[in-house]
């Protein structure tokens, strides 16, 4: 068998129908690793790609996706050199993009025709020593209804809200639960009723481990942060909640588990009172980390329902059944993404890089 019959049975063999979801259990090892050399995080000098470059490649595995991926859609570079970048962001109101570099503990912005610029340092460790682990930085970003930046903050291990960028002033929204100090919160989605859902793995904890000396809570936690402020505990079934995203009709929450050799994506319906119910597996990617770098990780949907779930090496695209229509192969670890410019861009954090693809597809929260 050669290599591109054994990919497309591997593609044939991913999708599938729901699965009811079991508590997920494995031997644990660190999440991310160092990819390139450098001695000190200062020394950080991320390369700008003023003209993008071309990189990557479309697999096209059902024709559903010649509707959503055009025939001439390339996957364009735009800066390369960070350490671990995560949590894309695109603000409509000013026209560029925010992303996480999780391990400098910085957030960067870049903006089209001007390129790459620090905008937010440090990002999600603010503590007086230094940081002994990792990933110290944010992660997830989004915008709250009034436009202001809300962060995962892994050092500082809260969920916060920028209200003053220039001196760094945040407001935290949520860093205990039953008295207890979150892990590090990963990821996070508004629902349009002003709630707040974010995932709670240890991934910004100093040994990234399960059992890290300082996590105090014995779960990995779902919450719900209601726009009351009320903290609610959804689930602490998945052993490593990560990616989160709201299907159009917000009916069904997306989750990424990114357990070693278990990973994959989650479904699970929102009940009125937006509760979680009936959790199953939309769809796996560990039989994909066999011969790939990463994991199940960021999620996003478009208009129509389809769901792009950053993967081991890629982007994959599923129909709302869970069918994999086809990829965007990065050819590295792919951590996240995010709709931007007019709602047809996605732009994708891939472990040192940043890049963007224009799509026919609109994404979720945008104009027809």
């Amino acid at each position: 068998m050669n290599k591109l019959t054994s990919f497309v049975l591997s593609a044939l063999l991913f999708s599938g129908g729901l699965t009811q979801l079991t508590q997920a259990s494995a031997n644990n090892k660190k999440w991310h690793t160092n990819q390139i050399s450098i001695t000190h995080m200062e020394d950080l000098s991320p390369v700008d790609t003023k003209a993008p470059t071309i990189a990557g490649r479309i697999v096209r595995y059902d024709s559903r996706i010649n509707s959503i991926v055009p025939a001439n859609a390339k996957l364009e570079k735009l800066a390369d050199g960070f350490r671990w970048a995560e949590g894309p962001l695109w603000n409509r109101n000013e026209n560029y993009l925010l992303f996480s570099d999780v391990q400098t503990n910085k957030i960067y912005k870049w903006e089209p025709g001007k390129g790459i610029s620090t905008y937010l340092s440090p990002s999600g460790y603010t503590g007086d020593t230094p940081f002994n682990g990792l990933e110290p930085g944010s992660n997830g970003l989004t915008f709250d209804s009034q436009g202001r930046l809300v962060l995962c903050e892994h050092g500082d291990r809260r969920v916060a809200r920028l209200e003053d960028r220039e001196n760094n002033i945040k407001t935290t929204l949520a860093d205990r639960y039953d008295n207890k100090r979150l892990n590090s919160p990963n990821d996070l989605v508004y629902k349009s009723n002003g709630d707040l859902y974010f995932t709670d793995p240890p991934y910004g904890l100093p040994t990234q481990r399960f059992d890290d000396p300082q996590k105090e809570l014995p779960f990995s936690g779902v919450y719900r942060l209601s726009s009351d402020g009320k903290l609610t505990l959804l689930t602490d079934e998945i052993r490593s909640p990560n990616g989160i995203a709201f299907s159009p009709d917000e009916k069904i929450l997306y989750i990424a588990d990114s357990t070693t050799k278990q990973s994959r994506w989650l479904a699970y319906d929102v009940a009125p009172d937006g509760t979680l119910q009936n959790g199953r597996t939309f769809a796996d990617a560990w039989r994909w980390e066999r011969n790939r770098k990463g994991f199940a990780d960021g999620i996003k949907v478009d208009q129509a329902g389809n769901v792009y779930a950053a993967a081991p090496e890629a982007v994959f695209i599923f129909a709302p059944d869970g069918t994999l229509l086809g990829s965007i192969e990065t050819g590295d670890k792919t951590s996240n993404l995010a709709w931007g410019e007019d709602g047809h861009s996605l732009f994708i954090t891939a472990n040192t890089a940043i890049y963007r693809i224009r799509l026919t597809a609109t994404g979720k929260g945008y104009g027809t």
